[in-house]
């Protein structure tokens, strides 16, 4: 339902759009959209229009139930309440012979509207209509019997007068319907002219500029003339606006793409989208959720386009025998393979800055005494420091998920629990970072929440931002960094993002690193106390590593 009380006034933008759905030469309406346009106003404005104008066979296809229940609820049935044009245009409910709410029905003089969920293909069937409503389609799930657009086009198959309208926030570019049906359309864009040049330009987010500091300040830059518009010119803009096809040869299907810069809402003003921005930009969920909902654009994982060569190109001159002095902390991640243990050893600096110092590895089985004794020598050392002490590694994380070798981990990690060295289990999904296991009996386990820490590390390499490398490091570990990449899938109406392996290769070096990014959050660290004790401490003199032979014990 609107926000604003009164008759339906639409938006300049919006009138393009009603003219398309109320044309008889256009079959197909596409609308790519972001919030804050004022989009389901023109969904119902364009059901009331095939009520009382155009009386057809309606099928209205949302996500799930209670989508279509909300939309009748809280949308259609408050505006045909209050318009006089409309008043008593639908009938009351109709619920199915089997009584189940899985559909809702509404009779008018010389058509029907049904309101259906596309989770079930079963709900489509029995329903031939003339016009096809279908809203939010990118959260709709792909089914064994194909996607719900063309499951759902099919019931228009006999009517030669067909409307098919189809609207939706775009989510991920790799799977987007909505994108991909707005590619195949006429791909209108909305214009406005600048108010210096007169040249007309579809607002974009790159074109929105504003002093360092004060984002309430934002302005609009025209890519003509390089003028600053301030957002006080936006609602003349907008009414000068029009609609320009990008690919006119195509007919008969009008699509369009719009974004909340040209929204008159105050909660769509350009500085309070450019403060939105900077809450968001460093979080990749929240800086996709804005290009979503904010630019009505499809994200696109830079994660899954890092190049390895260039990655590993960036490495610097420091490593685990060369610290840099912004490294005030040190944690250690650890994966346990049958003939082997790999360690990454991971440096911090007070602004959360990771410098990736030394990946380690130490042959030998699990089953034998000597690969357990080496990886303590490795976790108890201590490195120069360039303030002048030594520092030791303050946390350490081992995986225990190999089930093989897990009460051998637990045996390891147990007594040293004290020096925050720590079994952990990875685990998938939206979950937090790092969290204790909730088994009374397993105290020192904790559970990574793997997928989070990627997201955030994977974020980083791609932007070349708060991650650094030695140039110590060798190409096995970059090739096994990257080894993973980021999927989306529809599950439940939503589209869930997980991590999966390139086939034919390793992920030692990208565990390690994962588990040494967990172990971080359980440091309760304190810079300044660290540096003056680095500051403080007396160098010891570098001591020989001395390990007992068991051969001369025999």
């Amino acid at each position: 339902m609107s926000a604003l009380p009164g008759p339906i006034r639409l938006y300049p933008f919006q009138k393009g759009m009603a003219d398309a759905i109320g044309d008889p030469l256009i079959e197909r309406v596409t609308i790519q959209k972001s919030a804050r346009v004022g989009y389901t106003t023109l969904l119902v404005s364009a059901l009331a229009n095939f009520v009382v104008n155009d009386p057809a066979q309606v099928l209205a296809v949302l996500p799930v139930e209670k989508d279509c229940r909300n939309f009748v609820v809280a949308n259609v049935e408050p505006i045909f309440r209050s318009s006089p044009a409309l008043t008593g245009k639908l009938s009351g409910a109709q619920v199915g012979a089997d009584n189940r709410n899985t559909m809702l029905s509404r009779r008018f003089a010389g058509g029907s509207l049904n309101v259906v969920a596309a989770k079930s293909p079963n709900n489509l069937r029995g329903h031939n209509t003339r016009v096809l409503i279908m809203d939010e389609v990118d959260s709709m799930d792909i089914t064994a019997e194909g996607d719900p657009i063309s499951l759902a086009e099919g019931r228009t198959s006999s009517f030669p007068d067909r409307k098919i309208f189809i609207g939706s926030t775009p989510t991920e570019a790799a799977t987007s319907l909505v994108c991909d049906a707005y590619s195949r359309s006429d791909r209108r864009v909305y214009e406005v002219p600048c108010p210096e040049c007169g040249d007309f330009h579809e607002i974009m987010w790159e074109q929105i500029r504003w002093p360092e500091g004060e984002p309430e300040k934002a302005a609009w830059c025209c890519p003509s003339c390089g003028s600053f518009v301030d957002e006080h010119h936006k609602t003349a803009m907008v009414e000068a606006g029009r609609w320009r096809a990008t690919a006119p040869h195509v007919q008969g299907h009008a699509g369009f793409r719009i974004n909340s810069l040209v929204s008159p809402l105050v909660n769509a003003r350009w500085g309070k989208l450019a403060a939105e921005f900077l809450e968001k930009k460093d979080d990749p969920d929240k800086l996709r959720t804005f290009k979503n909902l904010v630019l009505g654009l499809p994200w696109e994982d830079a994660a899954n386009a890092i190049d390895e060569d260039e990655v590993a190109g960036r490495g610097e001159a420091f490593g685990i025998g060369a610290i840099p002095e912004a490294v005030l902390y040190l944690t250690v991640g650890v994966d346990i393979q049958d003939d082997r243990a790999e360690a990454v050893t991971v440096g911090w600096d007070r602004h959360g800055g990771a410098y990736i110092l030394d990946h380690a590895v130490i042959y030998g089985s699990p089953d034998d005494a000597t690969t357990w004794r080496d990886l303590d020598a490795l976790i108890t050392s201590r490195h120069a420091h360039p303030l002048g002490g030594m520092i030791g590694i303050d946390a350490v994380a081992v995986d225990s998920g190999d089930g093989d070798w897990t009460q051998r981990v637990y045996d390891f990690t147990g007594p040293r629990a004290r020096r925050r060295v720590m079994a952990v289990k990875g685990m998938g999904g939206a979950r937090k970072i790092i969290v204790g296991s909730t088994a009374k009996t397993l105290r020192n386990l904790f559970i990574v929440g793997v997928d989070v820490v990627k997201t955030t590390l994977m974020h980083r390499i791609s932007r070349a931002t708060g991650i650094r490398f030695s140039d110590q490091l060798e190409p096995l570990f970059f090739e096994q960094l990257l080894s993973e990449r980021k999927t989306f899938k529809r599950v439940a109406g939503r589209i869930v993002s997980r991590w999966e392996r390139i086939p034919g290769r390793q992920a030692e070096a990208l565990d390690c690193t994962v588990y040494a990014f967990a172990a971080r959050q359980v440091i309760p660290s304190n810079f300044e106390t660290r540096a003056a004790e680095l500051r403080q401490e007396p160098r010891a003199p570098a001591r020989p590593r001395v390990i007992a032979s068991e051969w001369m014990a025999r």
